[in-house]
């Protein structure tokens, strides 16, 4: 149960426009799949749940990578606008009063995980041009593995694993998390990760691809 001293700093926390009442929205969010700590929603995730079983048919099924190509960012707004989720409205209102020591770091994951993705999906494209199979099922395999570990983290910021109001907490999560097939992930503050395409992009060059494991 939150404490006055709790109340006092989710007010003092809360994101630019927000409107404060923490205790209240505690209530309001109760049994509404909406975290009462952190007032974020694990729905959102499954925007890159989506993506992730997109890019695992593109391995064995190449022709499915035009169906991923249609995948788009989307903010926690727009999800929740586009969703069945019986309680949109309150998801994205509670998002927006989320306190700050999660929902930084979260927006950040979220970030990461959008550059990720399409950067991607232009390395996936380059190798379908070649039409190189053996790189395409490579490409698929570590970005996936990437892709849910920072699913798994996000998923700890929003169940109020990882509160923080800096990266040293979530660097750790993600140097925690044990992956023998792919590579260790980069430290979250340490991922340069590449820009959004731009609609006139080319395709990928072999560095861009690369580029995407340094």
């Amino acid at each position: 149960m939150a404490t006055d001293v709790d109340t006092f700093r989710d007010d003092m926390e809360r994101p630019a426009g927000g409107i404060g009442f923490p205790r209240t929205l505690r209530r309001l969010v109760q049994g509404k799949n909406i975290n009462e700590d952190t007032l974020l929603a694990t729905d959102y995730l499954n925007h890159f749940n989506e993506i992730v079983m997109l890019l695992e048919l593109v391995a064995d099924m190449p022709d499915c990578l035009e169906d991923a190509l249609e995948w788009k960012p989307k903010s926690y707004e727009e999800h929740f606008e586009d969703s069945s989720f019986q309680n949109k409205a309150l998801a994205i209102f509670a998002y927006e009063n989320a306190p700050r020591r999660y929902r930084e770091p979260f927006d950040q994951l979220v970030a990461q995980m959008d550059a990720t993705v399409l950067a991607a999906l232009k390395g996936l494209s380059a190798a379908a041009e070649l039409g190189d199979t053996e790189k395409t099922q490579l490409l698929v395999s570590r970005v996936t593995a990437k892709l849910q570990r920072f699913v798994d983290v996000a998923s700890a910021v929003i169940h109020g694993r990882a509160e923080t109001s800096g990266q040293a907490e979530i660097d750790t999560l993600l140097a925690e998390i044990d992956d023998k097939e792919v590579a260790p992930i980069t430290a979250l503050s340490e991922i340069n990760a590449p820009a959004p395409l731009g609609a006139d992009d080319d395709v990928a060059s072999q560095a861009d691809i690369d580029a995407l494991f340094d």
